[in-house]
């Protein structure tokens, strides 16, 4: 009887450390995976950044309608297109090595418009500059950063034409070196 109770103990104190061995290794891996995915999410940017809501001022009808517009427009009935000349650029960098050269076309919403993009020809050319040279090369060499910089070019374009808005815009060149 004493020897089984010696043998009870032992297996007792065999076991011991090793469920608290493996409770600790579960532990490790519950905190490895959440702070993973933790990691995930608030490093992903889906997008959808919330931006702080304001109080806004009532809009005209042509400025609704450019701010309810998709970017992403009907890609089978294509708009009439405005062409840019060339733009090249120094993007965002510590060392300024970068270089952006670059060729779009503006799809528009109504023919009408071009007779005020030829006016205003070199503020869009400035707006464009502007924005593709505050881009680092990061920004710009993923498909998900040309969307980006597509949509933010579109936004700032459509901030100062009156007479329509550009629905789209097309890279026809595109290099980065």
């Amino acid at each position: 009887m004493a020897d089984e109770e010696k043998k009870e103990e032992a297996t007792e104190k065999k076991s011991g450390p090793n469920l608290v061995l493996i409770i600790i290794i579960v532990l490790l891996v519950l905190i490895l995976v959440g702070g993973g995915i933790a990691a995930y999410f608030l490093l992903s940017d889906n997008g959808e950044t919330q931006q702080p809501t304001t109080p806004q001022q009532p809009q005209s009808q042509k400025q609704m309608q450019k701010s309810n517009v998709a970017r992403n427009s009907n890609l089978v009935e294509i708009g009439p297109i405005y062409p840019l000349d060339q733009f090249i650029v120094n993007l965002l960098s510590e060392g300024g090595t970068k270089f952006l050269k670059t060729k779009m076309d503006l799809e528009l919403s109504a023919p009408e418009l071009t007779a005020e993009l030829d006016k205003k020809k070199p503020l869009i050319r400035d707006i464009v500059i502007r924005t593709l040279s505050s881009k680092t090369f990061q920004e710009v060499s993923t498909n998900r950063g040309k969307e980006k910089l597509k949509d933010e070019l579109v936004d700032k374009i459509n901030a100062v034409l009156a007479d329509g808005y550009v629905k789209n815009i097309f890279f026809t060149e595109f290099v980065v070196q």
